[in-house]
């Protein structure tokens, strides 16, 4: 009788992946990969400076900060339909309070509104639905979304180029939040309610929480901190990756060329993670993950330019198996129970990282030149030892 249950399994699981990794694709570019096309049209158009069109977006991260534990208590309670739903919405009346906007405090009232669709919608809270319906077992979907989401920047900001050459930056933004109402809403309606004790999941394919040596509340201080490290080089390199290596050396069509490697080796390393590592624990992942970006500074300050595809190669490949450590680390260690209160809390650190990230990265480089990946490169070494003070044992 058990028999067809488990058949019918892999399918169900397989549409729950299709259908959140491409609605995290479209949350993603609409929200955190908008600002890059439309930030300079934008400034123009309001009479501000870029900066501050990028000002208002970290004011949303910080938004997104507060609302993530929040967020995920409702998921926690209630699965993540009818949050990630809500979220559809609210993106779509964010975006078009944005495209209406005229000045300074209609721009910042639109940004946070968006902020509290990146607090409560993205990986994170896609991460705490996933362990809400699966789990324990949840580690393979998590990997799975992350797979299909990594492409967000890939189709997102081509999109928002061509909207905004067809329509104007405003029209861009009009066209996102229809995007959200005809298929982010129901994207999100077809996912499967959450089970009424997701904990009792298994699975034999992924590794059982281990307990862990540290107590409970350093534990979580530790992984928040390396978490905001590792979301500080992150987005620091996703703000200046191409500058940064015109500085070190390569002409701008190569640093172009160079700085798209990162995407498709986000997702070759979450490939090796979801079949090679995904019977290992995510911590020892995490670890050599962290080395990756310190290994790719290593070879472009040594070697110089023609270093340039292997650094960008080696940051996308940690980057990418961090991202999906961020899910997979918490639920392995503290196991599904209030996961998503919890990993909002972990990430609050990580966003505020995350907001001071450009501005404070761009400074170095603009001060230190190629040198500046000595202040990344420090801190992910410091992200690999504080991951080596997490000692997990089964």
């Amino acid at each position: 009788m058990l028999r067809p249950k488990l058949l019918l399994r892999p399918p169900r699981q397989a549409r729950t992946i299709v259908v959140l990794g491409l609605a995290q694709t479209l949350a993603w570019a609409s929200t955190y990969y908008l600002p890059a096309m439309l930030a300079a049209p934008m400034a123009r158009d309001l009479g501000v400076t870029a900066p501050t069109v990028f000002a208002a977006f970290s004011a949303a991260l910080v938004v997104a900060a507060c609302v993530g534990p929040w967020a995920g208590r409702l998921i926690d309670r209630w699965g993540g339909r009818p949050v990630l739903l809500a979220t559809s919405g609210l993106a779509a009346l964010g975006l078009v309070l944005l495209a209406t906007a005229q000045g300074l405090l209609s721009l910042f009232a639109a940004w946070l509104v968006l902020g509290i669709v990146m607090g409560a919608g993205l990986y994170e809270a896609a991460f705490a639905t996933l362990v809400r319906i699966y789990g324990h077992a949840a580690r393979g979907p998590i990997t799975g979304i992350t797979l299909i989401a990594g492409f967000a920047s890939t189709v997102g900001w081509p999109l928002s180029a061509w909207f905004e050459h067809v329509w104007g930056w405003r029209g861009a933004c009009l066209a996102w939040a229809g995007l959200h109402l005809l298929i982010g809403v129901p994207l999100h309606f077809w996912l499967p309610a959450a089970r009424a004790d997701a904990s009792a999941t298994e699975s034999t394919d992924t590794v059982a929480p281990p307990r862990t040596e540290c107590p409970a509340r350093w534990t979580t201080a530790l992984l928040a901190t390396a978490f905001a490290i590792t979301w500080f080089i992150s987005t620091a390199m996703a703000a200046h990756l191409p500058q940064l290596l015109q500085v070190a050396g390569l002409g701008l069509a190569a640093a172009v060329f160079a700085s798209a490697l990162v995407g498709p080796a986000q997702v070759a390393a979450r490939i090796g993670e979801f079949t090679l590592l995904r019977r290992l624990h995510p911590l020892l992942s995490a670890r050599l993950a962290a080395l990756a970006h310190p290994l790719g500074t290593a070879a472009l300050l040594v070697i110089g330019a023609p270093a340039g595809i292997a650094f960008t190669i080696l940051h996308g490949a940690g980057n990418g198996i961090l991202t999906v450590a961020k899910g997979t680390m918490p639920l392995a260690i503290f196991g599904p129970q209030g996961y998503g209160a919890r990993q909002g809390l972990l990430m609050v650190p990580a966003r505020i990282a995350q907001a001071v990230a450009p501005f404070a990265f761009g400074l170095a480089l603009e001060g230190f030149g190629v040198q500046a990946l000595w202040l990344t490169a420090g801190l992910g070494l410091l992200a690999w030892i504080t991951l080596m003070r997490l000692r997990a044992s089964a």
